[in-house]
């Protein structure tokens, strides 16, 4: 057995609890990204200029900001002005703020696609504009998302790796602690890119599934 080997052994337990902590931040911040993004995506089509012109600015904002600036800008800059939160706050909320402004994106594709006429006569019927949303609208751009909503999420999975630069120790963070123990760097990395490619290969068998079950034919 070879030295990185042994130390990977060592390390183990502290490499699955990096595991979980990655897998903590990618699936609440990808929950909480979806809701944020329904929120954001709701108001993106309201009747009032102003509302849709502030929603669109958040979206373009967060969509053309890296995460890795807003992370730091979090993590580095709010303390400046006596606000302090741990890693894992900050990653949250920033995953969240950046995940909700392209989820809420796919979901306006998907609404520019709808029939309008189905939603003038579900007007025309009394329905509210929140009943024509949360039973008409939300239902079929959720369906003829999935395949972009998916995609997001394994992207949330692998943008997770940036988190250990505000210092929140994720799985790539104890990867990296693994290879400055014994330098060897390329095993390191190959043994992060094989978890990662389960991981991701994990989601997309799960989504084909969904896609099977929900998605509207084109």
């Amino acid at each position: 057995m070879g030295a990185f080997e042994r130390d990977l052994l060592e390390q183990l337990p502290l490499i699955l609890a990096g595991l979980e902590q990655t897998l903590k931040l990618a699936v609440f911040a990808s929950v909480s990204g979806l809701l944020f993004g329904i929120v954001v995506f709701y108001f993106s089509i309201s009747q009032h200029k102003l509302v849709r012109t502030v929603v669109k600015a958040y979206i373009s904002f967060f969509i053309g900001m890296p995460l890795i600036v807003l992370l730091f800008l979090m993590y580095y800059g709010l303390p400046q002005w006596g606000i302090k939160c741990s890693p894992f706050t900050v990653a949250l909320i920033g995953f969240t703020m950046n995940i909700a402004a392209y989820n809420a994106a796919y979901l306006s594709t998907a609404f520019n696609g709808l029939d309008r006429a189905e939603l003038e006569a579900a007007r025309a019927q009394g329905f509210s504009s929140f009943k024509i949303f949360h039973l008409i609208i939300l239902p079929q751009v959720l369906r003829q998302s999935i395949p972009a909503l998916t995609n997001q999420c394994i992207g949330n999975l692998k943008d997770s790796s940036v988190a250990f630069l505000i210092q929140y120790t994720e799985f790539f963070a104890r990867v990296q602690e693994l290879a400055s123990t014994n330098f060897q760097f390329f095993k390191a990395y190959m043994f992060a890119a094989v978890v990662y490619l389960c991981l991701v290969s994990v989601i997309v068998l799960v989504a084909r599934q969904i896609e099977k079950r929900f998605l509207i034919p084109s």
